[in-house]
Order: structure tokens, then C-alpha cells, then sequence
């Protein structure tokens, strides 16, 4: 049963991080996208209230442990990640913590990797972790990758290239997925912790993208690059039965739920920017034709941004209830980013030049949400993964 009435620690937990959006991350945000950084000072802020990705409920390190009780974990974290879009999400996908490369080192670690990978985030600097999977020509099929690896002794030798990999730069660790050998697909697969500074890792070029400027986008480069066998993620006995990619898998099971919530806050953002806009400029109550087509346009935006919202509590609740949900998380990510993409697109319209202007909100939300549609699974493939649990049933493949 999915209960859509937010508990008292929910409100709590979203007034909290709304406020910290409101006062501590909009008020430096555009000026960190015109500079395509986030202030470390406003980092080191953040981690002082508490807000990382580690401390947030469903955090990379923690697992989501700390104070979020067991049952509401994955609600607590769309909750989160709604509200921190809503202030920036440049400066969410930047806070400070393990991020995506958490769930496999929680997933598949033995208890001495987890305490040796995701104890550095008990340090009061700021450090982060990160999750090395897109290659050039292997994103959305990720049975493709072409970063091999190979037994040397007590090494791994990884040679191959990852490239779109958030605070890969900065991180002190990557968690990287390779391929013994890419004619095997997914029954290749290898996942590795490479720590910063290890023989044969470097990183290439920092990525200038269209929207989420301030956030660090990197290309990793692996050249007979030798990894401890012990950073190889459960140790090989793991991996007899596919177990890397469904690693990845169980990942983004996890973690598209998070990104379609801040479709929705970035969405809910323009949305209610323009909303107060016209309301101060306008009187949409006056019987205007123009006027009655505005306020049926910013009803539509409000409208699909909720069942937007519903799609995602659905997938997270799931979780929370440990009922399998690839097939809602899917459909969450997919339905998010596509509405808050047309959100966005609506806000720009209505506003007019002010909509474009590129010292305003509008303009940087716009520039900002067509990535949701793209990174964790483009929506094509979201769709397609919907498809095949709906026809799996009869025995139809898609």
C-alpha cells in the first residue's frame, strides 16, 4: 500500500532543506552558473547544517543510516532531492559525498572496502566519491562498455575511457566498470574503486555543457592504469553470475527516482517563478481570451508537475517496502523529465523576453532540465524498460 500523506519527520525533513534552498543555495546560484563553479564556501556551509549527499536521507555513504528510519529512506530522499532542485541543481548534484558511487560500494563491498571507501566521508573537508560508467560510445546500453581490464598478479589493469562522470575530477575515488572481455556483454562486467593519484588514472577534459554549469562534469582516462585487486568491489567470487552489471542496474533502481524529483523541483521552480510573475503583472481573473489561455496554461504546469511528484513518491515508496521497482522508477524518470522539460519550455513562453533573458531564473532552468531527460537512462530507454516488464508477463521480449 503507498501512502501519499507526508508523516511528520517528512515535513520536517523537506521545510528544513527548503529553507536551506532558499536562503543558503538561490542566493549565490546564478552567479556560480555564470562561473561554472560552486563556491567551496558554500560547500563547506552546507556540510556544517548537515546537507550532504552522505547525511541526507538515502545518502551514498551511509546508505541512508543515521536518522532516516528504515521504512522511509527512499521517501525521505526524493523529498530532499525536490527541494534542493528547487534551490539549484547545480549545487545538489555538487554537494559533498559519495553520490552514485555509494550504493555499489554498499551493495557489493565486503565490510573492510565499505569502512576503507566510505569512512573518508567522516572528514569535516569536504570530499566526494563518484560513479564511472558512460564511456564515449556506451551510455544508454551500458552491456557496451569497452574499458577493459585484465589480471596482472595481485593487480588489475584497466585501460579504456569514461566520459560525463559528475565531480569525477574532484573525487578521491571513482567507481569504475570494465569488461574482461567486451564479447561477453554484461557477463564481462568488473566494477573497481580507483582511487585519485593511482598509476596510469588521469583526468581529461572537464566538460562545458549547455545547463548545470556549475556542476563538474569529467572525462577519466585509464591507461594501463593498476588497480589493487582488492579495490575490485565483493572480490571475484562475486561476479560468477553477472553480478557487475546488476549492480548498475540496482543502482539506477535507486537513484532514478532521486533524479526524476529534481525534474520536478527545477520544473515546480519555473513553474512557480512565473506563476507570482503574471499574478503581480496581471489580472488573470478579467474576462481577457489572452488572460483565460494563461491561466489554463499555468493550471496544465501545475497539474503535470503533481503527477509527476505522485510517480515519484510511488517508485520511492516501493523501495521503502522493498517491492521491486525498476518498471516505476522507469516510468517516474521518464514522466519527470519529459513534463518539467515542457514546464520549462511553457515558463519561457509565457514570460517572453524575460523568459530569455540570461540574467534570470527562467533561462537557467530552461538550459538546466533537458539534461534529466538524458542522464540515469534516457527517457527512449526508460520507456523501453517500461515496455519490456509490461509484456514480460506473456512472454513477449521488446
Amino acid at each position: 500500500m503507498i501512502d501519499f500523506e507526508l508523516t511528520e519527520t517528512q515535513r520536517a525533513v523537506r521545510d528544513f532543506l527548503h529553507w536551506v534552498a532558499e536562503h543558503e543555495i538561490r542566493p549565490v546560484a546564478l552567479q556560480a552558473d555564470e562561473e561554472g563553479d560552486v563556491p567551496l564556501e558554500l560547500l563547506r556551509r552546507l556540510k556544517e547544517l548537515g546537507v550532504t549527499l552522505d547525511t541526507l536521507p538515502g545518502g551514498g555513504a551511509s546508505g541512508g543510516d543515521g536518522e532516516a528510519p528504515e521504512h522511509q529512506r527512499n521517501r525521505l530522499a526524493v523529498l530532499a532531492a525536490e527541494e534542493l532542485a528547487w534551490g539549484d541543481a547545480a549545487v545538489a548534484i555538487s554537494l559533498p559525498g559519495a553520490g552514485l558511487g555509494g550504493p555499489p560500494v554498499q551493495l557489493m563491498g565486503t565490510p573492510e572496502q565499505k569502512e576503507r571507501f566510505l569512512g573518508i566521508f567522516r572528514d569535516p573537508e569536504p570530499r566526494w566519491g563518484a560513479y564511472a560508467l558512460t564511456e564515449p560510445e556506451a551510455g544508454s546500453d551500458v552491456a557496451a562498455i569497452r574499458t577493459t581490464c585484465r589480471k596482472e598478479g595481485d593487480h588489475w589493469v584497466l585501460n579504456g575511457t569514461k566520459l560525463f562522470i559528475t565531480n569525477g575530477a574532484r573525487a578521491s575515488w571513482n567507481v569504475v566498470f570494465a569488461t574482461i572481455d567486451p564479447a561477453l556483454g554484461r557477463a564481462g562486467h568488473r566494477v573497481f574503486v580507483v582511487e585519485r593519484g593511482t598509476p596510469g588514472f588521469t583526468v581529461g577534459r572537464i566538460m562545458e555543457k549547455m545547463g548545470l554549469r556549475a556542476s563538474e562534469t569529467a572525462e577519466l582516462i585509464f591507461d594501463e592504469c593498476r588497480v589493487p585487486a582488492e579495490n575490485l568491489l565483493g572480490g571475484e567470487e562475486r561476479y560468477r553470475q553477472g553480478e557487475g552489471f546488476r549492480t548498475a542496474m540496482q543502482t539506477f533502481d535507486g537513484t532514478r527516482p532521486m533524479v526524476a524529483a529534481m525534474a520536478v523541483g527545477i520544473g515546480r521552480a519555473a513553474y512557480e517563478y512565473t506563476r507570482d510573475r503574471l499574478r503581480e503583472e496581471l489580472t488573470l481573473s478579467r474576462p481577457i481570451p489572452r488572460y483565460g489561455v494563461i491561466a489554463e496554461r499555468l493550471s496544465w504546469m501545475e497539474r503535470e508537475l503533481h503527477a509527476a511528484r505522485l510517480l515519484v513518491w510511488q517508485a520511492a515508496s516501493m523501495a521503502d517496502q522493498r517491492i521491486p521497482n525498476s518498471k516505476e522508477a522507469s516510468m517516474a524518470k521518464a514522466y519527470a523529465g519529459t513534463v518539467a522539460t515542457r514546464v520549462c519550455a511553457a515558463a519561457v513562453e509565457l514570460l517572453g523576453a524575460v523568459g530569455l533573458r540570461h540574467d534570470r531564473w527562467v533561462e537557467k532552468w530552461f538550459r538546466d532540465i533537458k539534461v534529466f531527460d538524458i542522464f540515469e537512462g534516457t527517457g527512449q530507454v526508460q520507456r523501453l524498460v517500461v515496455a519490456r516488464r509490461l509484456f514480460e508477463p506473456y512472454g513477449l521480449r521488446v
